[in-house]
């Protein structure tokens, strides 16, 4: 039986080799086999010595952006929104998200940093049209690469309404060096219509590379006069009064949800050529770039739908996401 002399003497040799461990790992940035080799341990050991050092507290961590760049960093808040909505990531811009051409350019700098990093070479990315995607595709360095890219809505309508899809596509395309895939389609039409455009040869390709993407951009339009939809003739005055009945919030790809992210079983629900809600419930990756006042409720009722596993937005909307969502606003 050991003396308590001769068990205090092996403690403080076990703390000091903890704490050797600790450091060399995490100061002097040695690999665990290096550790192990400096300590004449084995590899196991050497990591398990970590390990433990920082299940004892000997460990403690501290990262410290520079000052000048400190209050742009909201690492707190894009950690908090992750935890409350489960997301896998946050990241929010300094400047206002106002649906302004420099908000638009804030949120495409931001978003094409995300989607850099998430984009594979053999994945297929897909897209919904809107000013934000623009603003992302206009940002994008070039510096990833993907399979091909695909059109999620059609954008066809009555009057002549710039939105962007084309350029979109055609920048996409060759800064990822990916095959576009462009639907050429009506964003609503009759249901035979949109059944007949679902079995076209050519246009059930793209609607099936969309709905089985790996990785997706979207925004969130807002169900007023001042969306998109309405102002490009998509949807009336009719079919607003309709949304607003059954208390749709938002809609991805021209299809409506409510506040808990409930698909709208509105008179649209058959007229619609994109990707369904629940597509891009199930895709992987799914990337939402919004914010702003006048989308604050459409990107709340997105992420109570988890559609979206990242989201790009401002500080004003996160805190407000977080207000909501703990039931302070």
């Amino acid at each position: 039986m050991s003396s308590p002399q001769r068990t205090s003497s092996e403690s403080g040799h076990d703390l000091r080799l903890l704490v050797r461990a600790a450091t060399m790992y995490h100061l002097e940035g040695l690999t665990q086999a290096e550790i192990a080799a400096r300590l004449g341990l084995s590899r196991p050991t050497a990591g398990r010595l970590v390990a433990r050092a920082r299940a004892q507290g000997l460990v403690h961590v501290t990262v410290t952006a520079p000052e000048h760049l400190s209050p742009s960093i909201h690492t707190e808040e894009e950690r908090e929104v992750e935890s409350v909505f489960g997301l896998d990531e946050v990241l929010i811009i300094d400047e206002q998200a106002d649906g302004s051409a420099s908000g638009n350019a804030a949120l495409g700098r931001a978003g094409a940093s995300v989607l850099t990093r998430r984009l594979q070479l053999g994945d297929t990315f897909g897209f919904t049209w809107g000013p934000e995607q623009v603003a992302v595709a206009d940002a994008l360095s070039g510096a990833a690469s993907c399979r091909r890219v695909v059109q999620m809505d059609g954008s066809m309508t009555s009057v002549e309404y710039h939105t962007g899809v084309d350029h979109a596509l055609s920048r996409f395309s060759e800064r990822l060096g990916a095959q576009p895939m462009r639907l050429v389609a009506p964003l609503y039409a009759d249901p035979a219509t949109v059944r007949a455009l679902n079995r076209d040869s050519i246009l059930s390709q793209a609607l099936f590379a969309g709905k089985t993407a790996s990785v997706m951009l979207f925004g969130v339009g807002s169900v007023s006069t001042s969306t998109t939809l309405f102002e490009g003739a998509y949807i009336d005055a009719a079919v607003l009064d309709e949304l607003h009945d059954l208390g749709a919030v938002g809609e991805i790809g021209g299809r409506f949800y409510d506040a808990d992210g409930v698909a709208v079983e509105s008179t649209l629900v058959d007229r619609t050529v994109s990707v369904a809600l629940a597509d891009v419930r199930a895709c992987p990756t799914t990337i939402l770039t919004s914010g702003g006042t006048h989308r604050r409720e459409s990107v709340l009722g997105a992420l109570r739908g988890g559609y979206a596993t990242i989201l790009v937005t401002d500080l004003p909307t996160a805190t407000w996401l977080l207000a909501q969502q703990k039931g302070q606003g």
